[in-house]
């Protein structure tokens, strides 16, 4: 392989990518303007919960039971409704998302020792945020049971409302969360976005690079001339794998200083499973420019091969092991899993070389192959 060749291949590429403008802003802008919109506009914390109040009661203790849900920042109170006929066109419309309706006699039934029952409706649309919404419903309605009995037995029994509460709770639960201690979900997501991004762009630039040739005609130069295959391969991927590099760093940097996502990991042995899972990428866009001849085509290809697997096997949304057991052999057969267990783990873990090194290793066998077979598919003569 003569270097020579090589570096005139790669400065022709690079200049072409400067040349034109769309595909440098393709390149150097797109990326950063994924980061900020996909992370500006996915979340996946449920809170400010709009929801109106029924309170057919209309006592103090069904004002202090609303209250409760008044007061709490997982919801956004939206005012109190007439009646049950009031609150369909407000859950219609979205304009509320749960309805609290307190029954008449609430109060006189828990002062009696009756149980008293509370109506909550929510909307059932988004399955995920109800299933959150109802935890949030029964975490609250519980401190006010307890809160209730505890009163009623340190009443009975004459004991202080803490040795009341201790009695009522003989197991007491403490929980603490590792690695996203303020389970915010931006944190977690603004890493898996540089994983998304970087299995999208890469592929996208080097399809469309190779193909705009094919387009042009110019590429008939490369044929006519005394470049190798290879030369001409490594000349044409480089500078694609070098502004994917660069883009690591920016994309980092928009995870860290934008959104506040930590970084506990090694920055070196992160930036290097970086640059190796930018190479993989790379090269599955080499292969889909040997499948198509137009860049529409390529945009579309690189969009079906790369971004719809990232988001749906890869644990973006997800974790693998949630999936059905045909999704976690598709997850464990695409690179975008490996990857983001190297991301999530750089990022909020801060593991390393010690306990990532198999993700490593399949992201290097992963990109050995799809260079070894684009080389073998690759035809410096095209074919009649």
């Amino acid at each position: 392989m003569n270097l020579r060749r090589v570096r005139a291949v790669a400065h022709k590429e690079w200049r072409e990518v400067l040349r034109d403008r769309l595909f440098f802003t393709l390149a150097f802008v797109l990326p950063a303007m994924f980061m900020l919109l996909f992370g500006y506009g996915l979340s996946l914390d449920v809170e400010n919960v709009p929801f109106a109040v029924v309170d057919h009661d209309r006592s103090a203790a069904s004002r202090d039971y609303a209250y409760r849900f008044i007061g709490s920042r997982y919801f956004d109170f939206q005012g109190y409704a007439a009646d049950e006929r009031a609150l369909d066109p407000l859950l219609r419309d979205n304009r509320i998302r749960v309805a609290i309706v307190i029954p008449p006699r609430f109060e006189e039934n828990l002062l009696a020792g009756r149980a008293a029952r509370v109506q909550t409706l929510i909307d059932g649309t988004l399955p995920s945020r109800a299933a959150t919404t109802k935890g949030y419903v029964s975490a609250i309605n519980a401190a006010a049971s307890r809160e209730r009995l505890a009163d009623y037995l340190a009443q009975r029994r004459g004991l202080p409302p803490e040795v009341a509460r201790a009695r009522l709770e003989p197991v007491q639960l403490e929980v603490r969360y590792l690695y996203n201690q303020s389970l915010s979900s931006l944190h977690s997501l603004a890493a898996k976005l540089v994983m998304l991004i970087l299995m999208f762009v890469p592929p996208l630039l080097t399809a469309v690079g190779v193909v705009r040739e094919k387009e042009s005609g110019s590429i008939y130069n490369i044929y006519a001339s005394t470049v190798s295959r290879g030369e001409f391969l490594v000349g044409k991927l480089a500078p694609y794998v070098a502004i994917s590099a660069v883009n690591v760093i920016v994309l980092s940097m928009i995870a860290t200083l934008v959104f506040g996502a930590p970084f506990k990991g090694g920055p070196v042995f992160f930036y290097a499973a970086s640059v190796l899972f930018v190479a993989c990428t790379t090269a599955i866009g080499l292969l889909v420019s040997l499948l198509v001849r137009t860049q529409i085509a390529a945009t579309l290809v690189t969009v079906i091969l790369t971004l719809v697997p990232a988001l749906d096997y890869s644990g973006f949304f997800m974790p693998v092991a949630s999936l059905s057991a045909d999704g976690q052999v598709m997850a464990h057969l695409l690179p975008a899993m490996y990857y983001t267990n190297i991301v999530v783990g750089s990022f909020l873990k801060g593991v390393g070389l010690e306990s990532l090194w198999l993700e490593l290793l399949v992201l290097a066998g992963y990109t050995l192959l799809l260079f070894t077979v684009g080389y073998v598919l690759f035809r410096k003569r095209p074919r009649s």
